[in-house]
């Protein structure tokens, strides 16, 4: 089994000193316009000093539209460089490959839909969340600032980008035939629906360095998607080594899937079967402990990617090194404790509101 600590290179030259990515986690921590904040800052950075061999941003939205949640960190506006570039250096310092999370919410703004200046949008009108759908010239400049956006992160000295495919914002709302009813080269069979994700992919890989990490973030299941298809398409993306790795996003990485067809072996297991050229695989979804971690290395995943547990111990990493059955800290935690992980009392109060077993009263 390869060892978690052993370092991993991608295609495009980059090497992770080790197998720990930090998932992009939301926050809210940013400043209302999208500008980054020192709590923002130090949250991201503690993670890099913990020892995480990538670090990643939260979703970062790249067109003000596209907002999914408040104090959001931005990339749709030239304002946001200088923060960024601090945030690029402060995790690159620590020895920690640098990443942000390219994001739109679409429909999915109507989380925030106070805070925008106009009506959320969509691949198609969809009556139940108020969005309206786009046009194909605003498909277009969709895929236009996804790149954008990359190109702002290369300039800000991030090391690289990760496309944010997953948990049913815009670009999932394309893949979904349930969501997506255009009759333009963006809708229809499967071909059509995920047209807009090698757009961007393409768009990125020509306009940014050779040697700029990209990465894609799918998810199998909820918001319109089927097991299947989403398996082609990555099937696909491991093959073609268009980009440097594939993160899926499971939530639960060790359950069988939900639909009835697909069971009998658990979602790490549907995707470590597939073929793979150079692009890298990893698995984020309920990965607590460092037993966890293991199961999915040694389920063939080249990586694995921490979310809560990055949370409750900023320097997991540093610690399995040194003792590969350390007993992560318990939850609920005071926050007290959540400060001294990074944690500001706004990060608290979201993860309160989203997970109350975690915070303690």
């Amino acid at each position: 089994m390869t060892d978690l600590t052993q370092p991993l290179a991608f295609a495009s030259g980059a090497t992770m000193k080790n197998r720990f990515m930090l998932a992009p986690l939301t926050n809210c921590q940013s400043h209302a316009d999208g500008t980054l904040s020192d709590d923002e800052y130090r949250w991201l950075t503690m993670r890099a000093e913990g020892g995480f061999g990538l670090t990643m941003t939260c979703a970062a939205h790249v067109q003000a539209i596209g907002q999914g949640f408040p104090g959001q960190l931005g990339i749709w506006d030239d304002k946001h460089i200088e923060g960024l570039t601090r945030l690029a250096e402060g995790i690159k310092k620590n020895d920690s490959i640098a990443l942000v999370q390219l994001h739109h919410a679409g429909m999915r703004s109507t989380l925030v839909k106070d805070l925008l200046d106009g009506q959320p949008v969509c691949p198609s009108d969809n009556e139940r969340d108020g969005a309206r759908g786009l046009t194909n010239a605003e498909t277009k400049q969709l895929i236009e600032d996804f790149i954008r956006g990359a190109e702002r992160a290369q300039e800000a000295g991030f090391d690289g980008v990760e496309i944010h495919g997953a948990h049913g914002y815009i670009l999932c709302q394309y893949f979904s035939d349930k969501i997506n009813h255009r009759d333009d080269e963006y809708g229809g069979d499967l071909d059509g629906r995920f047209r807009i994700l090698f757009e961007i992919i393409d768009g990125v890989r020509a306009r940014c360095r050779k040697d700029f990490i990209l990465g894609v973030r799918l998810s199998p299941e909820r918001f319109g998607m089927k097991l299947a298809e989403v398996k082609e398409i990555a099937g696909r993306l491991l093959t073609d080594d268009r980009i440097d790795f594939l993160d899926m996003s499971l939530w639960d990485s060790f359950k069988e899937p939900e639909e009835d067809e697909h069971k009998g072996q658990s979602l790490i297991a549907h995707f470590a079967e597939l073929k793979r050229g150079t692009t890298r695989l990893g698995a984020a979804g309920n990965i607590r402990t460092p037993e966890d971690a293991e199961k999915v290395i040694a389920a063939g995943y080249d990586y694995v990617l921490l979310g809560r547990a990055g949370m409750w111990n900023h320097d997991f990493p540093a610690l399995y090194a040194n003792n590969a059955r350390f007993e992560p800290t318990p939850t609920p935690m005071t926050r007290a404790q959540l400060l001294g992980e990074g944690i500001s009392d706004t990060f608290a109060t979201y993860i309160k509101g989203n997970w109350p077993q975690y915070v303690a009263d």
